[in-house]
């Protein structure tokens, strides 16, 4: 496997997202939502960048399975454990690919009637869009590679490597 991006490059641009957030958010109280299992490891050190009060919940949806491409069918297995309504909510993601998941996501949470609804997403590959999505955060844009490390998995394993790593590469 070949190191795509390290930990400290990783933690720098985190830092320089949470200056972000905390700037847009000035005297708000965001609700940041991490999409499991992928953005644990993010949200976390997005949280503690981010220089205010907030609150967090996860919800997990699945389109990949066991596979390196998503299906397209995006499913929601675990919902969130508090209400939305009138909130400021920030979506957590790890990396944004053909915009399936995060499109369905965004439409379902949309729906729960949240005052503003923003996205933060680790990694992003343009490249691969099938339906555009804003996103209003982005680590990093990345090119079609399948990467694991830092929360990103192949099925369910590397997500403990500190490193994004291109899986499979020489």
């Amino acid at each position: 496997m070949k190191v795509l991006l390290t930990h400290d490059a990783i933690q720098a641009r985190i830092h320089e997202m949470g200056r972000e957030i905390a700037r847009d958010y000035a005297g708000r109280d965001p609700h940041l939502v991490g999409v499991l299992k992928g953005a644990c490891t993010f949200m976390t050190d997005l949280a503690q960048a981010v220089d205010l009060p907030l609150t967090l919940d996860y919800i997990a949806v699945s389109s990949y399975g066991a596979a390196t491409k998503s299906s397209g069918e995006v499913k929601l297995v675990k919902d969130l454990d508090q209400g939305l309504e009138g909130r400021d909510l920030l979506v957590v993601e790890d990396i944004v690919d053909t915009g399936l998941t995060l499109n369905y996501l965004l439409n379902v949470l949309k729906a729960r009637g949240p005052r503003t609804l923003k996205v933060a997403a680790l990694l992003s590959k343009p490249s691969r869009r099938l339906v555009e999505v804003r996103v209003d955060y982005i680590g990093f844009s990345i090119e079609d590679h399948f990467v694991v490390g830092y929360g990103l998995d192949y099925n369910e394993k590397y997500r403990n490597l500190k490193d994004i790593v291109i899986y499979g590469a020489d």
